[in-house]
């Protein structure tokens, strides 16, 4: 007799899970990216706001009445009162404020310049004992806070005759600026090629003539930089000039916009202070817009060798 064998049951296979491919990288780094760069934008804009706004109600304000000013900050002038200009440039002595402190600062960023480009470039290209001790001297210099040197400066000025002078003030302006400009130039002469220094002096020119000649014309955006950066904190210096310089007659700009503010009390000039305000604001603004593009060359070329 025949037995038929049933076959034994086959288990169920569970299906295998497949693992989904992970996402590509730069996909997941672009995302990234994107929030970051929006991110930056909008603190960007924000700060542009903030810089721009108080600028522009300034200009506002100057040709506005001193009763608009006051009843309707924000709002427009209804004409524009070209009378504040005037008024700010002859009355208010607006005028000596501004030549004395071309004068200043004119003499102040050449000096500084000049003397600052002749260190940075002997400290950058030639070895000789002490150059790191003297290098190391100009940026402590940057550290030093000129507030602790006014009264040892206000003597010295006085027992050498330089107080209350315009050629006094331009020395010490041109002390005040040396370590920052040093600092500055050392790095960007370190950046230029030596190939045309050295076909320079092949050729029969001096170190004088090498620098004066090849080496600062080279050296343009860096300068250019440097002295976008003095003439900004020059132009707005306000410490020094009110310590050492008393004189009335040689007032600069900032201890004239505070003369200003402060010679009738309650009863100001408040259109004729927006006037000067901007009168002395303009040369600032005017320097940057056109050396912008070399003021970026200048920040950028010693990141690249």
């Amino acid at each position: 007799m025949k037995t038929t064998d049933t076959p034994p049951a086959v288990p169920a296979v569970e299906p295998v899970p497949v693992a989904k491919a992970p996402a590509p990288a730069g996909k997941a780094k672009s995302s990234e990216g994107h929030v970051l760069n929006v991110f930056s934008h909008g603190v960007l804009i924000i700060w542009a706001i903030l810089v721009v706004l108080p600028l522009l109600w300034a200009v506002m304000a100057s040709f506005k009445t001193d009763d608009s000013i006051l009843s309707t900050p924000w709002a427009l002038p209804d004409k524009l009162h070209f009378e504040n200009w005037s008024r700010a440039w002859s009355q208010a002595h607006m005028s000596d404020y501004f030549f004395n402190t071309i004068v200043v600062v004119g003499c102040s960023l050449v000096g500084t310049l000049l003397l600052g480009s002749m260190a940075a470039y002997v400290l950058a290209r030639f070895d000789f004992p002490g150059n790191r001790f003297i290098y190391y001297l100009f940026i402590g210099g940057m550290s030093f806070p000129i507030i602790l040197a006014l009264v040892p400066l206000f003597f010295v000025m006085n027992n050498m005759g330089l107080l209350n002078t315009q050629h006094g003030l331009i020395l010490v302006y041109i002390a005040y600026s040396l370590p920052f400009t040093v600092f500055f130039l050392t790095s960007f002469f370190r950046t230029l090629p030596t190939s045309v220094a050295e076909a320079a002096m092949l050729d029969g020119a001096s170190h004088t003539r090498t620098f004066f000649q090849v080496m600062l014309p080279m050296a343009k955006p860096g300068l250019i930089s440097v002295g976008i950066f003095n003439f900004l904190g020059q132009w707005n210096q306000y410490m020094l000039p009110t310590v050492l310089n008393t004189e009335p007659n040689h007032r600069v700009l900032s201890q004239g916009l505070v003369e200003l503010a402060t010679s009738q009390g309650y009863k100001g000039d408040w259109s004729g202070l927006f006037a000067g305000l901007v009168m002395a604001m303009l040369p600032v603004l005017a320097a940057y817009i056109i050396f912008q593009r070399q003021v970026v060359a200048g920040l950028t070329a010693g990141a690249v060798k």
